[in-house]
């Protein structure tokens, strides 16, 4: 099969689509033929050398696809060759084929296309487990996103205005927050000339965000925990405005409030099928019923993944940026 590999770690042209040997699914794993993938912040920091895929994973970047099953390893039941999925990987996504574990397997929501189905597990996978699962957004209460127009953000939105939240977002350009408004988003606040902790107090009257989803790491950290409302929840899911940075912690004592890290490469097994099954429950009705759509900026054959790596590094996108494989 063709697969885009990474010899030495560098820039988007670090990214080679080449000849490599197929994948072979092992127990309890499908085969599964990509039709696309999708472009993540990880598979950057991978191709850059400071994200190795865990151990037993594909070297292939790659953290989602979608597809149909070609074949199925010894004890996967509940699912047929020639079905169609969208799976959430630990690597492999850039190629023409991947195996998989069948507890990372979703099937492609009705009224929504194969190709796009690719930009759905990592998002709702994310989304859920940390806003719902771990941070127990509630209706009424205020989330704030920040990096709105992401294929993060895009998804938050709606996902939080499905269940009656109130829904906060930062974005960098009046076009992106257009964006976040059309998808539902309340409060919308432009990083670039307006302080979120400001911004968050005056639209809640001084009350603050019940819940954040931070994708900025250390840069945000003291200022989002003052933009938490008492008992507030931040969750964090990336690292863009870097690794360390102090903490006051009597104002996290004050507010009662709590923080969660998380990512979701490395987690067992168990783990991901358990949010995968989760997701499948709750987000997929949502998705088969209009309320929950994918939001993709651009589609690019798979050989072109070093243009996806500079679109996302430009960050002028909004949603996922796909990469589909060649016929």
């Amino acid at each position: 099969m063709h697969a885009i590999t990474i010899s030495e770690p560098g820039g988007p042209e670090a990214l080679v689509w080449g000849e490599v040997s197929d994948p072979v699914p092992g127990a309890g794993e499908v085969l599964v033929d990509v039709v696309a993938s999708a472009v993540n912040r990880a598979d950057i920091l991978q191709r850059q050398g400071f994200y190795n895929p865990p151990p037993g994973a594909s070297p292939h970047p790659g953290l989602e696809c979608s597809g149909r099953i070609s074949a199925l390893g010894p004890g996967v039941s509940g699912w047929s060759v020639g079905d169609e999925v969208c799976a959430l990987l630990a690597g492999g996504g850039y190629a023409g084929k991947v195996a998989v574990p069948a507890g990372q397997l979703l099937p492609v929501p009705a009224g929504v296309s194969l190709v796009h189905a690719a930009a759905l597990p990592e998002v709702t996978c994310t989304v859920w487990s940390n806003v719902f699962m771990l941070a127990h957004l509630r209706p009424g209460e205020t989330l704030l996103v920040h990096g709105g127009s992401s294929g993060i953000g895009t998804m938050a939105i709606q996902l939080a205005k499905a269940v009656g939240a109130r829904v906060a977002v930062t974005a960098g350009t009046r076009e992106k927050l257009a964006r976040c408004a059309e998808l539902g988003a309340d409060i919308l606040i432009n990083y670039r000339e307006q302080d979120f902790v400001e911004e968050i107090a005056k639209a809640t009257d001084g009350t603050g965000a019940d819940v954040i989803l931070d994708n900025m790491g250390a840069k945000y950290l003291d200022r989002n925990v003052r933009a938490l409302a008492v008992n507030g929840r931040l969750a964090i899911i990336g690292l863009q405005g870097g690794i360390k940075a102090e903490l006051n912690l009597s104002a996290l004592l004050g507010k009662r409030a709590t923080i969660s890290a998380t990512s979701l490469r490395a987690r067992p097994l168990d783990e991901k099928a358990a949010i995968v099954a989760a997701v499948r429950e709750h987000v997929w009705p949502l998705l088969e019923n209009g309320q929950v759509r994918p939001v993709v900026d651009r589609e690019l054959p798979m050989n072109e993944a070093p243009a996806a790596h500079r679109l996302l590094e430009e960050s002028t996108h909004i949603g996922k940026v796909l990469l589909v494989t060649p016929a």
